[in-house]
């Protein structure tokens, strides 16, 4: 992909595009995709970079949801749990299977969560991964050898999927890509424009050269995640907000707390939530939480409690306790939960997702999560055909190999505490739509969050081979690395507000 030659493209367009789509997180991509390969003349316009916001800041599970299973949600888990199967088939260099224990430290453990695993089991059917089974206390400790052993009697282990969401977010662009879709980052939707009270396009700003266009759609998809109000707004000024914004955060420890390849799930904490503590790319990621928020922003920010509250559970089930000291990273998203009335906390909202279409057919998709991105994205184009009038086409995602990319050469590494090279930084401007120093240390590679102060120490060299592979000056290059450490600064502790 070559964000120059999209632009290119988006000129050079005669007639309407079938589809427009506002957003480049998981949910307008997997629509992009969708709505490509049935063949429809697709355009995705993304204000910043491809998942910056949410998309690129979950726990890194494709999974059912045990805690679904809990609340009784057994529809959502039953999709998610086809869709993480199909994953798996469609993405193999992208999605692998993770071993998670659930340790038990009383009698009733053992039965009850292996009971409901086994439902977890059944109900995903062929498309399951590896049966869940009991250990005992010896065959736990062998599989975790730092779990607290104070009282534990043994374990119930299953398996659920893994993966890298900022990278699944750029093979599904790709994807889209080579389906002839045309996307632009850094393109910001400013207003809709309607004929006879119906839209038929958007306005648009390119943040990069500083003009802006009009480009007509028969059909509009707003897939802004937790700016979908903002679009409506735009659409209708009297619109209700339908978003409850639900902050997660994530710790990021040195894999010395958790040396093997199991996962830990803490089943139940204080608030009604379960834990994870998961081994990713040589760290342990330890999260999230459930904190509602009413300030909806691209960068939001972990509060001392929610790292104390992580902490604190990690705590009592390592043998090790880690300590503010010990964290390389802190990362935090907020979830664009859909508002329901009487729900008493948004740890009890329910994760599907919803479509609404307004009187002027703006085409609005919340709500949901990466696991089930697919068929959302099926679901919203299917919406879309009957909204635009568009010729039937059959979805054809559910067997759909996401793109891939050759093995890169080796070459010098970047930081010796980080896992990339300079060839990923190149490959990340040449072919990923890289544009700041950001989109390369924060998402093309996974830098800011595997260590934030490592990722600072490269963030100059990054800028100088940016700014010559743009074209750029040496005081933009100045101002890339200042950028960058505004943003990093959140993901360490010194910026943690009290």
């Amino acid at each position: 992909m070559n964000r120059d030659e999209m632009l290119k493209k988006v000129h050079a367009q005669h007639g309407p595009w079938d589809v427009i789509i506002i957003g480049g997180g998981a949910t307008g991509l997997g629509a992009a995709v969708d709505s490509a390969s049935r063949g429809y003349r697709t355009l995705l316009l993304e204000q910043h970079d491809f998942a910056k916001a949410t998309s690129s800041r979950s726990t890194k599970l494709i999974h059912g949801g045990l805690r679904y299973l809990q609340q009784g949600n057994i529809g959502l888990v039953a999709e998610s749990l086809r869709e993480r199967g199909l994953l798996c088939e469609n993405a193999p260099h992208l999605v692998s299977h993770l071993s998670f224990l659930v340790p038990n430290y009383h009698w009733w453990e053992g039965p009850f969560y292996g009971i409901g695993l086994k439902l977890y089991d059944l109900l995903a059917g062929k498309l399951g991964l590896e049966p869940s089974k009991h250990l005992s206390r010896q065959q736990t400790i062998r599989a975790l050898p730092t779990l607290e052993r104070e009282g534990l009697r043994g374990g119930v282990i299953y398996y659920d999927g893994q993966f890298d969401d900022a990278r699944l977010a750029i093979a599904l662009a790709r994807t889209a890509a080579d389906h002839g879709a045309v996307l632009l980052n850094y393109a910001k939707v400013t207003s809709l424009i309607k004929k006879r009270g119906q839209i038929c396009g958007v306005k648009v700003t390119d943040e990069e050269h500083k003009h802006s266009f009009t480009v007509h759609g028969k059909v509009v998809i707003n897939a802004c995640g937790i700016f979908s109000d903002h679009v409506r707004e735009m659409d209708d000024t009297k619109s209700k907000p339908i978003i409850a914004g639900s902050q997660g955060v994530h710790l990021v420890l040195p894999r010395s707390f958790m040396p093997g390849k199991t996962a830990i799930l803490v089943p139940h904490t204080e608030d009604g939530r379960v834990i994870f503590l998961v081994p990713w790319h040589g760290r342990i990621l330890v999260g999230t939480t459930d904190t509602p928020v009413t300030r909806l922003t691209l960068e939001p920010q972990a509060q001392k409690k929610e790292i104390d509250f992580l902490l604190r559970h990690a705590a009592r089930y390592l043998t090790k306790d880690p300590k503010p000291s010990d964290i390389l990273s802190v990362f935090c998203g907020i979830r664009p939960l859909v508002h329901k009335e009487h729900a008493k906390s948004t740890a009890s909202l329910a994760r599907d997702h919803t479509i609404l279409v307004s009187r002027s057919n703006l085409i609005t998709i919340t709500g949901g999560k990466w696991t089930t991105y697919r068929q959302m994205a099926e679901d919203v184009i299917d919406k879309a055909i009957v909204t635009g009038k568009l010729p039937q086409r059959c979805c054809i995602t559910k067997n759909l190999r996401l793109h891939t990319d050759p093995p890169l050469k080796s070459s010098k590494r970047l930081h010796p505490h980080l896992p990339y090279h300079l060839a990923d930084v190149m490959r990340a401007i040449d072919e990923e739509m890289a544009r700041t120093v950001e989109d390369i240390l924060a998402r093309r590679t996974r830098s800011l969050l595997l260590n934030a102060k490592a990722s600072l120490k490269v963030a100059p060299k990054v800028a100088h081979l940016l700014a010559i592979a743009l074209g750029k000056s040496a005081a933009w290059e100045r101002k890339q690395v200042t950028a960058y450490e505004q943003v990093a600064k959140h993901y360490t502790l010194s910026d943690t507000p009290r």
